[in-house]
């Protein structure tokens, strides 16, 4: 499949062909690696919960974040 081919399906039907590949992608999930760095990120986010350093962001607070440029 091309950009072209991709760039020609409705919003909707990218949606879906991206559900279907995660879904493909996530029954081998054995096959698939995090990269290290993941498991170095989570863990300081755990120290610092059990510190009681951490942060927290309603539903709300984070779309609002995430659609901020």
């Amino acid at each position: 499949m091309s950009i072209a081919e991709i760039e020609s399906m409705t919003v909707t039907e990218r949606l879906q062909a991206i559900e279907l590949l995660w879904a493909s992608v996530s029954r081998i999930e054995s096959q698939v690696s995090s990269p290290s760095w993941h498991g170095d990120i989570l863990s300081a986010r755990r120290e610092k919960v059990q510190a009681g350093q951490g942060t927290f962001l309603s539903l709300s607070e984070l779309r609002d974040r995430l659609r901020k440029p």
